[in-house]
């Protein structure tokens, strides 16, 4: 039998233990679970994806782009504070 250590958030790990007593497993059964989900389909059993970006983070990231095809057209800055005095006017 192995033990494997696992850091992981407070907040995390009492709400996973909250569903697992709900299901009426114990931690370890659960990853037991998981790891034979693992070998038994040979990946993560289940699908991983990355993080699609919202709406205002989208127009953000398509204004960074300009801003780097264009950077005359927009002013720039030397220092934080020199950019914060300008928005202060």
């Amino acid at each position: 039998m192995a033990n494997i250590n696992v850091r992981i958030d407070n907040k995390i790990k009492e709400k996973a233990e909250a569903v697992f007593a709900s299901l009426g497993i114990t931690p370890t059964a659960a990853i037991s679970l998981f790891y034979n989900q693992v070998i038994r389909t040979n990946s993560i059993p289940f699908k991983l994806k990355a993080d699609i970006p919202n709406q205002k983070t989208l127009l953000a990231l398509n204004e960074v782009k300009k801003m780097e095809k264009n950077p005359e057209k927009f002013k720039g800055y030397n220092s934080v504070e020199s950019m914060m005095d300008d928005l202060r006017k």
